[in-house]
């Protein structure tokens, strides 16, 4: 835990020994090396499903802990490929995104159907890969905020890959299609045995209130997670939790107090656990994001969020920008240091 400590600095106590009275963490399905046997072959899960599952959880540094580490690099699309990569553009090359993901040790690269098939067949049985079938499409005028498919499953599916990862903005007025669209398109993944990961972001001005942002409020997260289990995502991938009352702040939907009074404190790792509750208590595993990247905090920022995840009992975070916006060799040690999070046995559950 030294090195865990010393990026932590200050902090370290705050996060290290902070201990949970919301969920009972006996309550929770912690990752596990046997997460596929113990969960997954109970389930409605196709053998090739299953398959793909280990096959993620079996590759890179955390191979056989239950954890996961995924680079996600999709931003050239819905955040411009000059915005994503001018910091650093050797990743205007796709080889240069797999290839850092495999240096790095991840368990997976997550990308584009463009990026991961123009270099599918020197890398697709090197490591997973997850293809990302819908965007944010951000170059009509004026900017507009929905979810599209690119491709096909048969496609993804063509070119190798593991799994396949999607976006749903819970909460917009387009969000109803999307939970169409995306549901028919895992039940198809399913069928051809590969496993889904859905981005469960929330998507709405309204959830803008009095100046406070609760687009990550752990209630409204909580429920997005809720909604994207339901459509029996594999894995929910999911930003950190900032802050909470989202829905006594809009004055929407349902909630009850205890979510605010027992349920969840103010604490980080609580905000978190309250996510995983939502994820069937962990059944299905949550990975955090890791988020944009703000320069010379990055580091402690990603270790942060790491040792968040798990103690709340969550599966891993997906780190993109953080890393593929440094130099390599910096990239790696970063993906590196948030890996050594979950491979310190002595970081354990809150």
């Amino acid at each position: 835990m030294s090195k865990t400590s010393d990026i932590l600095g200050k902090e370290a106590s705050y996060y290290l020994d902070f201990q949970s009275k919301t969920f009972d963490k006996k309550t929770l399905h912690a990752p596990s090396k046997n997460h596929v046997e113990e969960i997954w072959q109970q389930s409605n899960r196709n053998g090739q499903t299953l398959r793909s599952m280990q096959q993620l959880l079996g590759t890179g540094r955390l191979r056989d802990t239950g954890y996961i580490g995924i680079l996600p690099v999709d931003q050239g699309i819905e955040h411009a490929a000059g915005a994503s990569f001018a910091p650093n553009p050797m990743y205007f090359d796709p080889e240069n995104i797999v290839k850092l993901a495999v240096e790095s040790g991840c368990n997976a690269v997550a990308s584009t159907y463009g990026v991961l098939g123009i270099v599918a067949r020197k890398y697709a049985h090197k490591i997973p890969f997850v293809v990302k079938i819908n965007h944010n499409e951000f170059l009509s005028y004026p900017n507009k905020y929905d979810q599209i498919m690119f491709g096909t499953i048969k496609d993804a599916w063509n070119m190798g890959a593991v799994a396949v990862g999607a976006t749903i903005y819970f909460g917009s007025p387009e969000s109803p299609r999307q939970i169409v669209e995306v549901s028919k398109a895992f039940e198809m993944a399913h069928e051809l045995g590969m496993a889904t990961i859905l981005w469960c972001y929330t998507r709405n001005n309204n959830f803008k209130v009095d100046g406070i942002d609760y687009h990550t409020s752990a209630d409204l997260t909580g429920q997005a997670n809720h909604l994207g289990v339901t459509i029996q995502a594999d894995i929910i991938k999911q930003k950190m939790a900032t802050n909470n009352g989202g829905y006594n702040a809009t004055k929407h939907g349902k909630t009850h107090p205890k979510v605010y009074t027992e349920l969840t404190s103010d604490h980080p790792i609580d905000l978190c656990r309250y996510q995983v509750a939502n994820c069937y208590m962990g059944r299905v595993g949550l990975i955090n994001s890791g988020g944009e990247s703000k320069g010379a905090s990055d580091l402690q920022e990603a270790v942060i969020t790491a040792v968040v995840n798990k103690r709340a009992g969550g599966m891993g975070l997906i780190l993109g920008r953080k890393a593929f916006q440094r130099p390599f060799k910096e990239g790696v040690q970063l993906l590196n240091a948030v890996q050594d999070v979950y491979l310190d046995k002595s970081i354990k559950l809150a």
